[in-house]
């Protein structure tokens, strides 16, 4: 009875040397940030990402108009 011969992937032989494991990552995140950027696309050409960007610019636009030096609260006596 012999040792199954996948105990063979752990030598160091098959591992991959530090250089190739960091170009597999800088690989990994190159092609993650162009999915994240057409991602990003997408939702900003859809209904809701529309929706989105509108409620972001009436937000501004809203923050922008108030509290022009008035006290956000007004108490009266009375």
């Amino acid at each position: 009875m012999g040792l199954c011969s996948c105990f063979g992937c752990f030598g160091a032989d098959n591992r991959m040397s530090k250089e190739e494991e960091r170009v597999a990552s800088e690989e990994a995140r190159v092609k993650a940030a162009e999915a994240a950027q057409k991602r990003q696309e997408q939702f900003e050409n859809s209904a809701a990402g529309r929706a989105a960007r509108a409620h972001q610019q009436a937000m501004a636009k809203q923050s922008a108009n108030t509290n022009k030096g008035e006290p956000v609260l007004k108490w009266q006596m009375g």
